[in-house]
């Protein structure tokens, strides 16, 4: 057992500072762009999204594919539409189970930093991406998280150990790897799932490891969102529904509901996520229509 009250206590008083400046930030280009009004259909997405997500199904890929079958936003606005709109409920994920749930706190600063290290890199690239790459990313990690949701349904995603720590090469390949993960958040690539699988294929209780996968998204988070929302690729009457909607509903999953029978739930979500991946890259792979020649009359 690691009694750590006071890197716990630092831990969640920067995290509530993180979060308190995003929002603040947030809630004023809101109302510079006059996108100060979430959408309801947002809200109620946020809801549903994060409920699942505090009990481990994850919110990335539920919410793309509901994204892109609703045409709420271009597919190009997807990355930053996640990791601003998922951003604090996410934070509110990672204070209670950082609390609650016992974990070697080196290991859990380690791998916060090496997220939010690879989400810094990762917003930038993102944003110069074409349509059609974004299509194409967002597609093919639609396509993973459905082979991992139905691998989690068959049982061939490890049980994890009992460990509530790593040391030498197991700590460090953990943490790389939570540096490319933090990258790829930023292009609408969920953690929750590659993270819980990597840290039991090491050799940690999965217990433990969530609250690592949720403080690094907690901390990453904010910090790409802080960029994300000053582009022009965004809605945010969207990214507000799903903050409004998500928050509640974490605090609903975590402390009154705690568990349910997913296993036909992932089923369903395993249908949609491809059926939203399908058509992203039937979207990305069409052929290019040439504009028009102009027509000039001769006079």
């Amino acid at each position: 057992m690691f009694e750590n009250p006071v890197i716990v206590t630092i831990l969640l008083a920067t995290l509530v500072l993180i979060a308190s400046l995003y929002a603040i930030q947030l809630l004023r280009i809101a109302y510079a762009r006059s996108q100060l009004q979430p959408r309801f259909e947002a809200v109620v997405l946020g809801s549903v999204t994060n409920f699942f997500d505090t009990l481990g199904i994850g919110s990335f890929a539920p919410t793309t594919a509901w994204l892109r079958l609703r045409k709420l936003v271009p597919d190009s606005f997807i990355p930053a539409t996640l990791n601003t709109g998922q951003a604090l409920p996410t934070v509110c994920q990672a204070l209670i189970f950082i609390k609650l749930v016992d974990v070697d706190p080196l290991l859990l600063i380690a791998c916060i930093v090496a997220a939010v290290a690879g989400a810094t890199l990762g917003v930038p690239l993102v944003q110069r991406l074409s349509v059609r790459a974004v299509q194409k990313i967002v597609g093919i990690a639609l396509l993973i998280a459905a082979l991992l949701y139905a691998l989690t349904n068959v049982d061939l995603v490890p049980a994890g150990g009992n460990s509530l720590a790593l040391s030498g090469w197991l700590f460090a390949i953990a943490v790389v790897a939570h540096f490319f993960l933090g990258t790829l958040m930023t292009f609408g690539i969920g953690l929750y799932a590659p993270s819980l699988i990597l840290l039991s294929l090491l050799g940690l209780n999965p217990t433990a490891a969530f609250p690592v996968m949720m403080g690094a998204c907690a901390f990453l988070m904010p910090a790409s969102a802080t960029r994300f929302i000053r582009t022009e690729r965004i809605d945010l009457r969207i990214v507000l529904g799903l903050a409004l909607g998500g928050i509640p509903a974490v605090m609903l999953a975590a402390f009154v509901v705690r568990s349910l029978p997913l296993t036909a739930l992932r089923w369903g979500v395993v249908a949609v996520v491809l059926y939203a991946a399908a058509v992203l890259l039937k979207a990305a792979f069409a052929p290019r229509v040439e504009a028009a020649p102009a027509v000039i009359e001769a006079r």
